[in-house]
């Protein structure tokens, strides 16, 4: 699990860092990209027949490449192109659904998912889907070593008969129905990849190709591609599904959370996905708001390296800075659609906590913490990354939030913001004596937590390392391979109730999503893995 889960946190931090090194270089030319199309969608606004849709964004985006692809914003754009083989329903995250695959099957040891191709389905061009495109472009994401290599590390993929395609693993691996609807596993046509250069190993070279030119058999196809400005999209005439998209076109464009909210407002576009908790509350009229929480659970992790300090390793101290963190201020800090994190596994999960689980602040029990831990004037520095927003929310007035907390129990808190670039290393490194952070979920399956682990990713940057509390990785070791959401839903609520009591993070909030129409878009659900299902908007 190491290699992946570095990748994973990889991508999270290269996810919010992108969009803080573009802003201000790539603001004016994303709003001065889509007159034409807000022209469009201005119509549409109006009651008369949309066209064209533009969607406001901030981008994380680097490619149009699904074996590469591992950013929002591509994820957003790989659910558009290309389809998988299993799907979710509008939000709900708790049930994978045929998409490609009309049907699927796990063996009852969880090693081998038979997967039943349905016929009929298309790409952009008129030809089917095969079981062989479906083994290629499964393959060429694990084989390229690319960004999303990791979903399918150890996964074997062959094709049974014509119509069936199975997926082998070494160890049970309930996560897999679960991971497989990532648009990154998006399936590609093989034929058309291949003579551009894809190889389906790390020679491949259909990268750009694929900036160009879609080869999926999914509602839309790209037009136009710019990491840093806009990409284009145009319904796919071809569409195999049953619900056709709405809009002949959608302009995704890349714009700063502030301009989004004029731009909704004053209709040069008709969605805006970035709007922070403030800003949300002061949009009036009659406008469409998604309002929910995150995904993203910002924590605190409390180094347990001696040498990198003698204050966080204490138990008592850890437990001190648990109870002493105002959980509802931090709240309050957030603003619209946020709560507060009642464990490492977003809210939405399999496994979860549920709200009353959640710690809540005890001031005098901190204080009496403090005391036990027989270290006189505790102190401790704080490191965040002082240029990174998540859903418009700054780390400095959370960090700042901490440091009164703890001071009130006892704690002086220095704080050390640096550049993303800088704090990364560090984190990465383990050299962070207290750090504050956040963790996105890479699919919707707790196994994605159990990195929170000792000897584990996130576990290590804590400085926890294998063998620091044996029950607990036992505990991790049996859910990983338990099947079955019955028995693996109370596994993973124990394992983040003993991280709660006893564990190094403190989960604190996770912050809100939210979303703003132009009354004109109907169907928009928030999807934790691909933010917003572009094809399942429609118009009035």
């Amino acid at each position: 699990m190491a290699t992946p889960s570095r990748r994973r946190a990889a991508w999270q931090v290269r996810a919010a860092l992108l969009p803080v090194l573009l802003a201000g270089a790539l603001t004016l030319a994303a709003c001065g990209g889509g007159g034409t199309p807000a022209q469009s969608g201005q119509s549409g606004q109006s009651g008369t027949a949309a066209k064209t849709l533009v969607v406001d964004a901030s981008f994380t985006l680097k490619t149009a490449d699904p074996g590469r692809n591992y950013e929002p914003t591509g994820l957003i754009i790989g659910k558009a192109l290309y389809d998988t083989l299993l799907t979710f329903e509008g939000s709900d995250v708790t049930k994978p659904v045929p998409s490609l695959a009309e049907s699927y099957e796990q063996s009852e040891d969880g090693k081998v998912l038979t997967l039943k191709l349905r016929r009929g389905a298309t790409f952009s061009d008129g030809s089917p889907v095969t079981a062989d495109d479906v083994v290629f472009s499964l393959n060429r994401v694990r084989d390229m070593k690319g960004n999303p290599s990791f979903l399918l590390d150890g996964v074997q993929v062959a094709t049974t008969d014509e119509t069936t395609v199975t997926l082998t693993s070494k160890i049970a691996n309930p996560a897999l129905p679960f991971i497989l609807p990532n648009p990154a596993l998006g399936i590609l046509n093989s034929k058309v990849v291949k003579a551009n250069g894809g190889t389906g190993d790390e020679s491949d070279k259909a990268e750009t190709y694929l900036n160009g030119a879609s080869a999926g058999s999914g509602p839309y196809t790209l037009e136009s591609f710019n990491a840093q400005s806009q990409v284009v999209l145009t319904a796919n005439p071809k569409y195999w599904g049953p619900d056709k998209p709405t809009y002949t076109k959608v302009v995704l464009r890349n714009v700063e959370s502030a301009t989004q909210k004029l731009n909704v407002q004053r209709g040069d576009s008709q969605v805006a996905l970035d709007l922070s908790g403030d800003q949300i509350k002061t949009v009036g009229g009659d406008y469409t708001k998604v309002q929910t929480a995150s995904a993203n659970v910002l924590f605190l992790l409390a180094n347990q390296d001696t040498a990198v300090s003698k204050v966080t390793t204490n138990p008592k101290i850890v437990e001190a800075i648990r109870k002493g963190i105002d959980y509802q201020g931090l709240l309050e800090l957030a603003g619209e659609g946020s709560v507060q994190a009642p464990g490492v596994i977003p809210t939405m999960l399999l496994g979860a906590l549920t709200p009353d689980q959640a710690v809540t602040r005890d001031v005098e029990g901190a204080k009496a913490a403090v005391a036990a831990s027989g270290v006189s004037s505790p102190s401790v520095t704080l490191e965040y990354p002082s240029d990174l927003t998540l859903q418009g929310l700054s780390f400095q007035p959370i960090a700042e939030r901490i440091q009164a907390n703890l001071k009130e129990v006892g704690i002086t808190v220095d704080l050390a913001p640096a550049p993303v670039a800088t704090a990364l290393d560090n984190y990465r490194n383990g050299k962070e004596e207290l750090g504050l952070w956040y963790w996105g979920p890479d699919y919707p399956d707790p196994t994605d937590y159990l990195v929170f682990l000792p000897g584990k990713t996130v576990g290590l940057r804590a400085g926890w390392k294998a063998g620091a509390d044996k029950e607990l990785e036992a505990l991790g070791d049996k859910a990983a391979t338990t099947i079955g959401d019955d028995a693996r839903k109370p596994l993973y609520g124990e394992i983040q109730t003993r991280l709660n009591a006893t564990g190094p993070f403190v989960p604190l909030i996770q912050p809100g999503q939210n979303i703003v129409t132009v009354p004109s878009v109907t169907g928009l659900e928030f999807h934790p893995v691909w933010t917003v299902d572009v094809a399942a908007l429609g118009a009035k």
